[in-house]
């Protein structure tokens, strides 16, 4: 009976690499395209099959598909605003093969504004309600702050409207663009306005041309932090138990932190219940051990400056700011697979040009 189960069962393909995925892919193409081709139920003929072979590889990858014209599918892999899953979409796609009728996109691409009117629960978001103004600030100068405004957007609809108007952006934008070129962004109603309204589809102008200048400002800005002093910063919690910081102050101080908008933070949980939220000896080797493999691989001198660390109450977090986001999403997910059987290890990466989530380590 085994005998026969093993000949007539269908064999599944395990993917644990790019080359795994595009090559069960390929097998199944021409089937995909036909189902996209004919809007034959696509969710369930294409996206639904490809989902769980993403997802052998790496979670977070999400996807659009459709007809890009008459003769070729389009497939386009995003990471839905996720910074850190990025890279890994970018890869994927590089290692795409040459397939004939198909065609493989890294993140939505930006749109002609003629082309983005989106209707969503009942809304319309379209260049005829949506306009913009920025915001300045003296004492971040190179923060682009952008207010984004809904003629009908109100207290009632806010979380339905401000959801459609940041898809229009991303779609109007494109992700990459919208990702890098935005600092702070708000969505308000007409009602709101505090400035002149300027018409949405100047923005991408707009953008380029601060980006154009920041890139300008900042291009080449290194710094070296080998002879940094590092200061141990100490507190007491609610819990009673120590909150233990070592923090790079002098660097916490340097006036180009916008040439380094990244901030990367990986997060350890361990057993502190017996030490008063502090890891044991074993346990405090190993996180040194592992906080030294990142620095060996994020060096200051390729843009990525070690902040310091904080402990307490069973979780120790690192801290880099950096140039770019992608060589530390790559970095903190392989530290994260190497010692996930040791530490419970989140990560996160966020822009924060002007490092305000640290000023809790600044000293009067």
């Amino acid at each position: 009976m085994n005998f026969f189960k093993n000949i007539f069962e269908k064999k599944t393909e395990s993917i644990k690499s790019y080359a795994d995925f595009w090559t069960w892919f390929q097998k199944n193409e021409k089937n995909f395209f036909e189902v996209v081709k004919n809007h034959n139920n696509i969710e369930k003929g294409f996206l639904n099959k490809i989902s769980p072979k993403l997802e052998e590889l790496k979670d977070g990858f999400y996807y659009l598909s459709g007809m890009y014209n008459t003769d070729t599918a389009e497939l386009i892999l995003t990471a839905d605003g996720n910074t850190k899953n990025i890279v890994f979409i970018e890869e994927l796609v590089s290692h795409s093969p040459n397939l004939e009728g198909w065609k493989f996109t890294a993140l939505k691409p930006a749109t002609d504004i003629k082309n983005t009117s989106i209707k969503m629960a009942g809304y319309q978001f379209s260049s005829e309600n949506i306009s913009f103004y920025s915001n300045e600030f003296a004492d971040f100068p190179d923060e682009i702050d952008i207010t984004i405004v809904h003629n009908d957007l109100n207290e009632k609809n806010k979380s339905e409207v401000g959801n459609g108007t940041y898809i229009f952006l991303d779609n109007y934008l494109g992700e990459l663009d919208f990702l890098n070129n935005i600092d702070n962004l708000t969505i308000i109603g007409k009602q709101e306005v505090e400035k002149e309204l300027i018409p949405i589809e100047k923005l991408k102008d707009f953008l380029t041309w601060r980006q154009k200048e920041f890139i300008e400002k900042y291009e080449g800005v290194r710094y070296d932090t080998e002879n940094d002093e590092y200061t141990i910063l100490e507190a007491e919690l609610q819990s009673g138990n120590a909150l233990i910081a070592v923090v790079n102050a002098e660097l916490l101080n340097w006036d180009r932190k916008a040439s380094h908008p990244w901030i990367s933070k990986l997060k350890l949980k361990y057993d502190g219940s017996k030490n008063n939220g502090m890891p044991n000896n074993d346990d405090y080797k190993k996180l040194g051990d592992i906080e030294e493999e990142i620095m060996q691989e994020l060096k200051d001198s390729e843009g990525y400056l070690n902040i310091g660390r904080e402990t307490a109450e069973g979780e120790r977090e690192i801290y880099f700011a950096c140039k770019d986001f992608r060589k530390p999403s790559k970095v903190l997910y392989q530290i994260q697979q190497n010692y996930s059987n040791i530490f419970e290890i989140e990560y996160d990466i966020f822009k924060d040009k002007y490092w305000q989530c640290f000023d809790r380590f600044k000293q009067n």
